[in-house]
């Protein structure tokens, strides 16, 4: 026995079991009364979609909790998912833990690591040393992608975070009919199809359900954490198409009348005073009724498939709920249900049937739109609404997530605890941020946060208890300021008031404005104070300067896409030679060869027999990517753009016996972009059988920006198929390995790849 376990040891040991006494270490125990905590954390859901917020989407299990429960009116959260997500975990600030943007990139500065620090313990890992057992499903989105590989680390994934189970996706988003799973540290492929009626969110409802009713049956007597983050409603917004349809005469009179009617709920509800004004439409949305009947149509299915994913998420909660009172632990469980930031503006003014292809300079003309309308929420479609209907979603505030105006940061949360909150149907209108909630629940179990974790010192919590106001309707408001940033927008909240500076990219951070506003008097920042109080709109601005500086906000920096583009290349380094070998696991994104806009050879190495087929390597999936297949005996290569299919296939026939089967990508000139955001060229396309040439196509989409968001297999395209053939379509030859090769000629776009990575987050 080592030292160390002498000193520890309570027993005693002689030189025999006779003159020896056992001892065995008490374990941790749960504090009397300790609650099960259930999150459940929506995305992108803005401060009205919620029935009890103001929505006319249907939630009924959402308002049947608020209606045990009660309302916040005055949550915030940071803008962004990852960032909410580190604010929620640790009880401190996103800056102040690393997660100062988003998990996707390292900027070489301690706020912008994209990873929580371990001096700041999530909430999982502090209730471990009192005997919970912590679950989660769903989105993760704070480990960065190019930690997501096989090799890991894995000290960032859930599991690494004081998580004992997960099934989810480590990513911003997946595609809900086909997603990328992960399950605890081991990609997975998703247990059913669109064919067969698989959806993501009723997936993660049953291993929820699942993960609870095994610990029921093992350890009922411990309380547990379960954390769900769902994909809803996150883009692509899919669910069922029946419950989608469902949604376009309600929203058909468009987003100007909707934001009326909902505004008119809230004030009825008490969820905003009688006297809240709204504010004028966000910059660049024209009024409804001067879009065309056509515009209409599509925008008002764009709309209907965002209601419908969250509906039909509504619905699965339902099961849980039902679960827990079935099994007897709804009493003493609190539930949360909140959102992560605003409604997204990343639709665009026009929304997306499917957002790759404008990303890749492949536009959707309306009249595409309208002959692809039934795609939209299906399989088929990777569908956003446009900045319009994100304006409704978040009424009565202005612009949206990313924003740090009320539109980005205010947002819907519902607290349910029956048998120790006796409110019902109560609103709660004190001040409160996301980083306040390990404190309170914390305080609701009756521990304090540790000072130590793995002997790691831990950073202090800088989120305030909103504990008592659960009870007590009248206390104050948190006692500090709140600051807020993101990709430069600014703004800070003391004691009614709030200071808050828009940033255009790309302009100088000096030559911003800053807004005043008494959110006490003026819950939807519709009349700026600035000129009148110019003492108190400066003292703010200090108070936030003073903030930055404490939180690891600065530097400041506006430049997501270099940020992007120099994350991949830091990342892959030199490397420009890649070997895969078939059985391996799925390769994200991220972590896959960077094939965007440049030269590259594919080779796969195989012993084909007379009848095989299959795919030899593909990345992406129908929205957007490329795939190297057998089919009929030759071989093809997709270039998939957003739907739109580029094709060569192979001028001979494969012949049985060893091959070393391939394609060629050569660039061959860049002309200049008549217009911001818009690339030309020529790349060729040559087919290879045992290095010869065998087939070749030249396409003018040489300077794609992005694969896709779903990864790369090998041997099989296990996701929704890139190509025109059924999905996994396995190889059903010998593969011996399949070489990636990539030129030096990489030429991004730091712009164009900051807009596509933004419209994934």
């Amino acid at each position: 026995m080592s030292a160390t376990n002498q000193k520890t040891f309570g027993g005693r040991i002689g030189r025999t079991i006779a003159d020896s006494k056992p001892w065995w270490p008490e374990p941790p125990s749960a504090p009397a009364g300790a609650p099960n905590i259930l999150v459940v954390l929506f995305d992108d859901v803005g401060f009205s979609d919620f029935g009890c917020y103001g929505s006319p989407i249907a939630t009924p299990t959402i308002d049947q909790l608020a209606a045990e429960g009660l309302r916040y009116t005055g949550f915030h959260t940071t803008a962004m998912c990852s960032t909410t997500r580190a604010a929620l975990l640790t009880g401190r600030n996103h800056h102040s833990v690393g997660v100062g943007c988003l998990a996707n990139f390292d900027s070489g500065y301690p706020g912008y690591r994209g990873k929580i620090a371990k001096e700041a313990g999530t909430l999982a890992e502090m209730l471990r040393a009192h005997a919970y057992r912590n679950y989660m499903v769903g989105k993760w989105h704070v480990t960065p992608l190019t930690e997501t590989g096989a090799t890991g680390p894995f000290d960032g994934w859930p599991l690494g975070r004081g998580f004992d189970r997960f099934y989810g996706f480590l990513d911003a988003e997946t595609d809900q009919f086909s997603p990328e799973l992960v399950s605890d540290n081991t990609p997975i492929d998703a247990p059913g199809t669109y064919e067969t009626g698989y959806h993501l969110t009723e997936d993660l409802i049953d291993q929820a359900i699942r993960f609870i009713a095994d610990h029921a049956a093992d350890r009922p007597e411990l309380p547990w954490l379960t954390w769900v983050a769902l994909g809803a409603c996150h883009a692509p917004h899919q669910a069922p198409m029946d419950i989608i349809k469902g949604y376009d005469a309600t929203f058909a009179h468009g987003w100007d009348v909707e934001r009326e009617q909902r505004i008119a709920r809230q004030k009825a509800m008490g969820i905003v005073p009688e006297t809240t004004d709204m504010p004028p439409r966000n910059d660049g949305v024209k009024p409804w009724n001067e879009h065309t009947p056509d515009e209409q149509r599509v925008f008002t299915r764009l709309q209907a498939a965002f209601a419908g994913m969250l509906d039909h998420a509504d619905r699965h909660l339902k099961r849980l709920v039902d679960f827990l009172d079935a099994s007897g632990q709804r009493d003493n469980t609190l539930i949360l249900v909140l959102s992560d930031n605003g409604a997204s503006q990343e639709g665009g003014p026009l929304g997306f049937i499917n957002a790759m292809g404008p990303y890749n300079f492949r536009l959707e003309p309306m009249p595409d739109k309208i002959k692809k309308i039934d795609d939209i929420g299906g399989p088929n479609s990777h569908s956003n609404f446009p900045h319009g209907w994100a304006m409704a979603s978040n009424t009565p505030l202005r612009r949206y997530k990313q924003n740090t105006h009320g539109g980005g940061i205010r947002d819907p949360f519902v607290v349910s605890w029956p048998t120790r909150l006796p409110a019902r149907g109560e609103l709660r209108h004190q001040f409160v941020h996301a980083s306040d909630l390990v404190p309170t629940l914390l305080e609701l179990i009756g521990v304090e946060a540790p000072a130590e974790i793995g002997g790691l010192k831990q950073m202090p919590l800088e989120g305030e208890s909103f504990a008592r106001s659960l009870t007590e309707p009248g206390v104050p408001s948190k006692s500090s300021p709140q600051y807020f940033e993101m990709f430069g927008h600014r703004g800070i909240w003391h004691q009614g008031w709030k200071a808050v500076a828009y940033h255009p990219p790309g302009k100088p951070f000096d030559d911003d404005k800053w807004e005043l506003f008494h959110l006490d008097r003026d819950f939807s920042e519709a009349h700026d104070l600035a000129e009148a109080e110019p003492a108190r709109l400066a003292e703010l601005i200090e108070m936030w300067w003073a903030a930055a500086e404490r939180h690891q906000v600065l530097p400041l920096d506006d430049r997501f896409g270099p940020r992007f583009a120099e994350n991949a290349a830091r990342f892959h380094g030199a490397r420009k030679n890649f070997v895969f070998h078939r059985g391996m696991g799925h390769v994200p994104t991220d972590v896959a060869p960077d094939v965007r806009s440049r030269s590259y050879t594919i080779e796969a190495h195989i012993e084909l027999e007379a009848a095989s087929e299959g795919v030899l390597i593909s990345h992406g999936d129908m929205t957007s990517g490329y795939s190297l297949y057998i089919k009929d005996g030759r071989l093809v290569h997709d270039l998939n753009i957003g739907g739109h299919h580029h094709v060569v296939t192979s001028e001979r026939t494969l012949q049985p016996g060893p091959r070393r089967l391939g394609v060629k990508v050569e660039r061959l000139r860049r002309t200049e972009p008549p217009a911001k955001g818009s690339r030309t060229g020529v790349s060729r396309y040559t087919l290879t059988i045992d290095g010869e040439p065998a087939g070749s196509m030249e396409t003018g989409l040489a300077f794609h920006t992005l694969i896709s968001w779903s990864g790369l297999d090998i041997g099989r395209d296990r996701g929704s198929p890139v190509s025109h053939y059924d999905a996994p379509f396995e190889f059903t030859g010998r593969m011996l390995r399949v070489e990636v090769s990539m030129f030096t000629d990489q030429d991004l776009d730091g712009e164009a790849v900051g807009n596509v990575e933004m419209a994934r987050q």
